[in-house]
């Protein structure tokens, strides 16, 4: 398993626009073979702050899907991007 995760900022006052930008490719990354979830969002204390998620199964299906995502092509630009990728070998229930 993969997982993408971190965040990264905008210019606060477009931050929710850009978020909603971004919620077609969402929809359609979850329907995608092997994306287990995907979410960008707005961070609940920082107004800047854009939360970055993403889990697939494998490595080839996320590169399939990213193939054919077609983002939307934004003005806005991120800084401070705190986003990186982890591989799992293992999982299991936190709350056990």
């Amino acid at each position: 398993m993969l997982i993408i995760t971190g965040h990264y900022r905008v210019d606060p006052e477009g931050r929710d626009a850009y978020i909603a930008a971004f919620a077609d490719l969402q929809r359609r990354a979850r329907q995608a073979p092997g994306c287990l979830d995907v979410a960008i969002t707005a961070d609940s204390l920082d107004p800047s702050r854009v939360n970055n998620l993403e889990r697939w199964e494998s490595h080839e299906a996320m590169e399939s899907f990213r193939a054919v995502a077609n983002p939307p092509h934004l003005d806005e630009e991120m800084h401070d991007v705190q986003v990186r990728l982890y591989t799992v070998t293992d999982e299991r229930d936190p709350f056990d």
